[in-house]
């Protein structure tokens, strides 16, 4: 009984073919392709989860402008009604900038084009910060699988050395660096495929809002070219129609009787 409780309590040996065993036989080599791929994971997540914040701020404010912008009178006071620094705020500003520099202009231009190509210039600053990061995004899911093979490589030569130094290929000599070796292989394919999935995911999602800022956009200048003639139509909900009143037969003005 008291030989099995000192058997539990005394502590228990290292695992020889654990992770840790295995960074601490590779070298500094080893560990360092494990510190740069666990880095460039958490970096991959970081910018995945503030690039999908900043892309739902601004569909939100997408939602918002469609249902209050253009009922108002003036793009003025429509871009009083938007938050102060989203994106379809900066768009109706820069196009307002737009139409007040071109009374100050002495080399003749058409308006429609210095519009243009303010709101456009407008939409890159817009479309190149939402862009910013992904990037790297790309990088990892192309560098990652690489940085895990070199690793992969590293534990093979160190096997073949062990093989070698031994004379005799036992499994004792050679489990640890092909362990080290497999180890990296896989953590570089699970820092590439979230990386490229993410990547892929963000790029469509920029799309969609690059598209909506673009129509968006085409609208803006429609307004500042026509004087506020021309408007998009602003979809009027259906008046709700008050409910029949229910009345009993009393009610109706008797009781009825069949024939």
């Amino acid at each position: 009984m008291l030989t099995t409780i000192l058997a539990a309590a005394a502590p228990q040996a290292e695992n020889p073919y654990g992770l840790t065993q295995a960074l601490k036989e590779g070298g500094l080599i080893s560990q360092s392709v494990f510190t740069i791929l666990v880095l460039m994971l958490f970096v991959s997540l970081y910018i995945l989860f503030t690039k999908l914040f900043e892309q739902q701020k601004i569909i939100n404010q997408g939602k918002r402008m469609r249902a209050q912008f253009w009922s108002s009178n003036s793009l003025r006071e429509g871009a009083a009604k938007l938050e102060k620094n989203s994106a379809y705020r900066q768009i109706v500003d820069d196009g307002l900038t737009a139409q007040e520099q071109y009374k100050e202009l002495t080399d003749p231009v058409e308006a429609h084009d210095w519009l243009h190509s303010s709101l456009a210039r407008s939409e890159g600053t817009i479309n190149s910060a939402l862009g910013g990061g992904l990037a790297f995004l790309a990088t990892v899911g192309a560098t990652s699988p690489f940085i895990g093979l070199f690793g992969t490589v590293i534990g093979i030569y160190r096997a073949l050395i062990k093989i070698g130094s031994s004379g005799q290929a036992s499994i004792d000599a050679v489990a640890g660096p092909v362990g080290e070796a497999l180890i990296m292989t896989a953590l570089g394919l699970v820092v590439a495929v979230p990386a490229v999935l993410a990547f892929n995911f963000l790029q469509r999602r920029n799309k969609s809002i690059a598209e909506a800022l673009n129509a968006f956009s085409n609208d803006v200048l429609g307004y500042l070219a026509s004087d506020g003639r021309v408007r998009p139509a602003v979809a009027k909900k259906a008046p709700v129609k008050p409910a029949a009143p229910t009345t009993t037969a009393g009610q109706a003005g008797g009781v009825q009787t069949r024939a």
